[in-house]
C-alpha cells in the first residue's frame, strides 16, 4: 500500500487578537512619541527664534543710540568734517541695523528644513553682528580666519542657530574674557570645516561624552544675560549637524580652553566644479 504524505501545514495567518491588541498600543505609542517630539522640537525652533530676538532687540537699540547720538552731533556742529564724521557713522550703523533686522525676518520666514548653497562666512559674521556688543562688554577678543571655502549644502537660519549657541557658549565659559577663535576651511573630502574655539574653563573629561544629551547641563540657570540652563542647546546643534549630514565633535582641556569642529558637505554645484 502506497504511502501518503500529509500535505505541509498551511502557514498561519491568523493574529491571536492580544498580539494584535498590543501592536496596536505599541503603534499608537510611537505616533504619540514622534508627536511629541515634533512639538519639542518646534518649541526648541521658537525658543531660539525668541532668544535671538531678544539679543537683536538689544543691539538694535545700541544702534539706535548711536544714530541719535551722532546726528545730534551733526546738527550742533556745522564745519563739514563735523557732519562727514557724523554722516559717517550713521551710515554705518544704518547698515549693521539693516543686517540685524534681516537676520530676524529670515529667521521668522524660514523655520524649515530646507537645503541649498550658503555662504557660511556671511552667516558667521551676520552672527557676530547679533552678537559683537555682547562680547565686547565681556572682554571677549574675536579672531577671524575665514578661508576662501566654498558654499556649503545647508540651511542657513538652522546652521546660525547652532552659530549663535556656540558662540554664547563660549562667550559663557569665558568668565573673565579672553579670545575666541572662529575658523573655516575647506578639507580634501568635499566638506567645509568650522572650528569655533574658546580660551575658557574647559569641559572635564568625564563630561565630554554626556555633553550633546538632551536636558545635560552644567549650568544652574540662566546667567545674568538670560541665557543658559535648558540643556537643549548642544543636543539640537548636534540633531541640526546630523540632518545636514555633517559631523560635530568636541575637544577639550580643562583650564585651557574648549574647540567644537563641525564638517559639513559643500553644495553639489560646488562639487561638479
Amino acid at each position: 500500500m502506497q504511502n501518503v504524505s500529509p500535505p505541509p501545514p498551511k502557514p498561519a495567518t491568523d493574529i491571536h487578537p492580544a498580539d494584535a491588541a498590543v501592536r496596536n498600543i505599541a503603534a499608537d505609542q510611537q505616533r504619540r512619541i514622534d508627536d511629541l517630539q515634533s512639538q519639542l522640537k518646534q518649541q526648541s525652533s521658537l525658543a531660539a527664534l525668541g532668544e535671538l530676538t531678544s539679543t537683536a532687540t538689544h543691539e538694535f537699540n545700541n544702534v539706535l543710540m548711536t544714530i541719535l547720538n551722532y546726528a545730534q552731533l551733526g546738527l550742533r556742529n556745522r564745519d563739514d568734517a563735523s557732519r562727514d564724521k557724523a554722516l559717517n557713522k550713521i551710515h554705518d550703523a544704518a547698515k549693521r541695523a539693516a543686517t540685524i533686522t534681516n537676520t530676524i525676518l529670515a529667521q521668522a520666514r524660514n523655520r524649515g528644513d530646507h537645503l541649498c548653497p550658503t555662504d557660511l562666512g556671511s552667516l558667521i559674521e551676520s552672527s557676530l553682528v547679533l552678537l559683537g556688543r555682547e562680547l565686547q562688554k565681556h572682554r571677549i577678543a574675536v579672531e577671524l580666519d575665514l578661508g576662501d571655502v566654498p558654499a556649503i549644502h545647508a540651511s542657513g537660519n538652522q546652521l546660525q542657530r547652532v552659530l549663535m549657541n556656540l558662540i554664547i557658549n563660549a562667550r559663557q565659559a569665558m568668565t573673565g574674557g579672553g579670545t575666541l577663535l572662529i575658523r573655516t576651511a575647506a578639507t580634501a573630502d568635499g566638506h567645509v570645516q568650522l572650528t569655533v574655539r574658546d580660551s575658557g574653563e574647559g569641559i572635564p573629561t568625564e563630561t565630554l561624552p554626556k555633553i550633546f544629551d538632551s536636558f545635560y547641563t552644567t549650568k544652574d540657570g540662566p546667567d545674568a544675560t538670560g541665557k543658559g540652563g535648558t540643556g537643549l542647546g548642544l543636543a539640537a546643534c548636534k540633531e541640526i549637524i546630523d540632518a545636514h549630514r555633517g559631523r560635530i565633535r568636541v575637544e577639550s582641556t580643562v583650564g585651557r580652553g574648549t574647540a567644537f569642529i563641525i564638517q559639513l558637505p559643500i553644495a553639489r554645484a560646488q562639487q561638479a566644479a
